[in-house]
């Protein structure tokens, strides 16, 4: 969907690394390794993206970090759009939405990192029947075409979750306060 608006897939990657979690930084050579592609094409979009103003940079020791800009005014828009793209707005509308006292759902794995996959690993912290879990995921994998794992924790279970165990801490995708995608 998205790459019949944008052409260039190194700027499909800065976007999903920088828009999906919006406290990613990272610096030129660490993304040339991470996309496997020349230092020169991501510099190119980079400087793209940092003039825009849609991500700001700053130094540490003699590395030039970039991070997404979420004063930027189209950033919760872009923001959606990987949402989109990736299909966790399918997994919030079929599947959260719909599984009754879920008290908290956290992204984990490649997409925490801001790295695209075709798997979405997920962390559910509440009373879930998994029986209708597993249908709705059946239902939703065949519409966004990616794979769901899933971690399932009881509520009493959340404060013994040794979130070290993750790298990097996954996300906050639901919470059943804000009963909303989290903007990080």
């Amino acid at each position: 969907m998205i790459e019949t608006l944008i052409s260039s897939k190194t700027r499909i990657k800065l976007l999903l690394k920088f828009f999906l979690n919006s406290n990613n930084t990272s610096y030129l050579r660490s993304l040339e390794s991470e996309f496997g592609e020349s230092t020169n094409a991501i510099r190119l979009e980079l400087n793209r993206l940092e003039k825009a103003g849609m991500l700001s940079s700053f130094l540490e020791g003699n590395k030039k970090l970039f991070k997404a800009n979420t004063k930027h005014p189209l950033f919760q828009e872009i923001h959606n759009i990987v949402l989109k793209h990736v299909g966790l707005d399918k997994v919030v509308i079929n599947i959260i939405e719909r599984l009754g006292d879920v008290k908290e759902v956290y992204l984990a794995g490649s997409f925490s990192r801001g790295l695209d996959s075709q798997v979405i690993d997920l962390i559910f912290i509440g009373n879930i029947d998994i029986n209708y879990l597993i249908k709705l995921i059946e239902k939703v994998e065949k519409v966004i075409h990616r794979k769901i794992r899933y971690l399932i924790y009881q509520p009493d279970e959340r404060d013994n979750i040794d979130w070290s165990a993750f790298a990097p801490k996954p996300l906050i995708l639901w919470d059943d306060e804000r009963n909303k995608i989290s903007n990080t």
